[in-house]
């Protein structure tokens, strides 16, 4: 009966300090993915913000009629001071990957655009529209992707009224027809 007893209370035990190993890694877990969530979060919120302000100075810059303006120095520095390259490497590294992938065809946009504002481009040309729509389009691919992500939640263009992302329909230049492409396809 000794042996009983002591085997009953070192199974007790075993069990007891299983218990509390399996909840201590189980809260662990929990706090990390808390972590990675957070860190996601605030990457993806940084990502699209420094984009944001690049996209603004670029079309500064495109409408800025002074010739004496180096536009390939200015829209360099418009991508360099927004801090874009910086974030998208941090985006690299916590992002999942159908957002990191939404997000390099962003960036990859984007320097579309800034390749066009330094080669001249006026915001009233039908060559800034041409990559400027499929840059807008990519910023609502990315907002998408995050959404599904952190919150399983979709979006579309009708939750606004409208019948793409790259908001061609809303642009007065590429309505009246100024734009090269304005009847083309667009994504939805």
């Amino acid at each position: 009966m000794e042996w009983l007893t002591l085997v009953a209370t070192l199974g007790g035990a075993v069990i007891a300090i299983s218990g509390t190993v399996l909840a201590d890694r189980l809260r662990t877990r929990q706090e990390t993915d808390r972590g990675l969530g957070a860190r996601r979060r605030e990457v993806y919120i940084d990502f699209i913000s420094a984009a944001g302000m690049a996209h603004t100075r670029l079309r500064e810059l495109a409408q800025n009629s002074d010739a004496s303006l180096d536009r390939e120095a200015a829209s360099r520095a418009a991508l360099a001071d927004a801090q874009v390259y910086e974030v998208r490497e941090r985006l690299f590294i916590d992002a999942g990957a159908t957002v990191a992938a939404a997000g390099q065809t962003m960036f990859e946009h984007l320097r579309a655009l800034r390749r066009t504002v330094a080669a001249g481009a006026s915001v009233s040309e039908p060559r800034f529209h041409d990559v400027y729509h499929p840059y807008i389009a990519s910023v609502w691919d990315y907002r998408v992707a995050v959404r599904d992500e952190l919150e399983g939640r979709s979006l579309t263009p009708g939750a606004f009224g409208w019948t793409n992302w790259d908001g061609r329909e809303r642009c007065s230049v590429c309505r009246t027809g100024n734009a090269a492409g304005s009847a083309g396809a667009s994504r939805s």
